[in-house]
């Protein structure tokens, strides 16, 4: 994997610390992805998880070629 680097204002530098104290992770990198991560997991629970516990198994007679 290729570095790069990021500026950020030495608040944003210290807030991560804290996070990554908080979060007990080994790298501001590991912090980074997990938020990244747990946002991405957060929007799939939203779009996707909007009909749970209303949907019912697919069953055998559900097949629209037995409705005939």
């Amino acid at each position: 994997m290729e570095n790069t680097t990021i500026k950020v204002s030495k608040a944003t530098l210290k807030m991560l610390e804290h996070l990554r104290r908080s979060m007990n992770e080994k790298s501001i990198e590991a912090v980074i992805r997990r938020l990244l991560y747990e946002r991405k997991q957060a929007i799939l629970e939203e779009v996707y998880g909007i009909d749970r516990g209303r949907i019912k198994k697919f069953r055998e007679e559900d097949r629209l070629e037995d409705r005939y």
